[in-house]
């Protein structure tokens, strides 16, 4: 062999480094590969951040839009005990500002003073403690009884509308908001009571005239930015959380390894909803501790969370979605874990469709049918539970669970059914 100057080693080290070179042009990403890398990650963490919004312009929407899912929203608060004991308190300090204790003595008849005695106590230094007594009384049974939750019921089914005015602070109606305080007007209620007390021989509660007495529902130093980002929130209503979804469905499809990314932004998404649900808990110790003093902290801690119980249930419902489609997309992926759990899937229902063979109990000609259109009966399944989840009106994590599990079990029902037709050089 011809000797051509240069030394055996260095021709050895030039090849190693050519191939260390073209292993590395191989192995780096193509220009295209990077710049679709960098667009899934923006449209999945812009997905990601609208998530929680998504939920809340949802949630926003539904309760001015819709009268009846209003109307369940704050049916709970008639039977509320906090909001019966507020309520009463307030009703009770509205009359008792308007009964004229002398005038009541006065205009009580012999023989009706028996009847106030008998229901006030000895009458005495006092009498306006024995008063308030009886007033909360009559109120606290007017609030408990199933009377109060009608009216309570039908007067917020009919005072729907002034909802919407008075989150965007115009117009009227029995729900206002002055002085950063949403409240409620407890007219039709003191009536109640009034009637109850003319009943009880209180003729004087007669001549009270009608009292407006309102009742605070919400109440906030920052209601007036809560109302433009109410409005904001309106007018999005349910298009956000779909382009949420959308952003990061496009994300994934932008992205090389679509299972393993498809993986990652379920949970961030459903982490990203996690995070509202706790913003949720936390605000509401933030809300409580910010009242003033003349406020019940009870009620207003019952109307907070009754008022967020639809939106609580949102985020339980995503975030369950979110997690059953990352364990779905692992579940169907090559990982080693993931095919020994199909392993184990697949060799349990054949251990049963053996037994039933065994048995007797053939699936005949279903069986090869069953098998050849395998694939299109799982998609039409999966596509099933999707479009039951799309069109269930407000579906809870309870119901994502209940669709995940009736899925799982039709497609091991076809996994039991899909039998390979027999050759037929083959014995029985």
């Amino acid at each position: 062999m011809p000797d051509s100057g240069v030394p055996a080693d260095a021709e050895l080290e030039t090849l190693r480094a050519r191939v260390a070179a073209l292993e590395a042009e191989r192995s780096r990403p193509p220009a295209h590969h990077r710049v679709r890398s960098v667009f899934a990650v923006v449209f999945i963490v812009l997905g990601c951040v609208l998530a929680p919004l998504g939920l809340v312009a949802a949630w926003t929407s539904s309760i001015v839009g819709d009268t009846d899912r209003y109307v369940d929203t704050v049916r709970p608060l008639a039977a509320d005990k906090d909001i019966q004991n507020a309520a009463a308190d307030r009703v009770t300090d509205a009359l008792m500002e308007r009964i004229d204790l002398t005038a009541l003595l006065q205009d009580a008849a012999p023989a009706q003073r028996p009847l106030l005695e008998k229901a006030l106590g000895k009458l005495g230094p006092s009498l306006e403690d024995a008063v308030r007594s009886f007033v909360h009384d009559k109120a606290q049974a007017i609030v408990a009884s199933d009377a109060f939750q009608k009216i309570w019921t039908d007067a917020n089914r009919r005072i729907h509308s002034s909802v919407e005015k008075a989150l965007t602070g115009s117009g009227g109606g029995a729900v206002k908001i002055r002085n950063d305080t949403v409240t409620l007007d407890l007219a039709p209620v003191v009536d109640q009571v009034k009637q109850r007390l003319v009943d009880s021989g209180m003729t004087v509660a007669g001549k009270i005239p009608e009292i407006h007495t309102d009742f605070t529902l919400v109440r906030s130093e920052d209601i007036g930015k809560v109302k433009t980002y109410f409005r904001v929130l309106q007018l999005v209503g349910l298009w956000l959380p779909v382009v949420a979804v959308l952003l990061v469905a496009a994300g994934v499809l932008l992205s090389t390894h679509r299972r393993r990314v498809l993986i990652v932004a379920a949970l961030c998404f459903a982490f990203a909803t996690l995070l509202l649900g706790i913003a949720l808990t936390v605000f509401r110790v933030v809300y409580l501790d910010a009242l003033p003093a003349g406020v019940s902290q009870p009620a207003a801690g019952s109307v907070y969370d009754t008022l967020v119980r639809f939106l609580r249930t949102s985020v339980r419902s995503v975030v369950a979605l979110a997690v059953v489609v990352a364990l779905a997309a692992w579940l169907t992926g090559p990982g080693r874990h993931a095919a020994l759990v199909r392993r184990l899937w697949h060799s349990g229902i054949g251990a049963v469709r053996t037994t039933a063979d065994h048995a007797g109990l053939r699936t005949g000609p279903v069986g090869p049918w069953v098998d050849r259109y395998r694939t299109w009966i799982t998609w039409i399944l999966a596509a099933g539970a999707v479009l039951a989840f799309l069109l269930w009106p407000y579906p809870t994590g309870w119901v994502v669970v209940g669709l995940a599990l009736a899925l799982l079990f039709a497609l091991a029902v076809v996994d039991f059914l899909a039998v390979p037709p027999r050759r037929k050089d083959l014995p029985a």
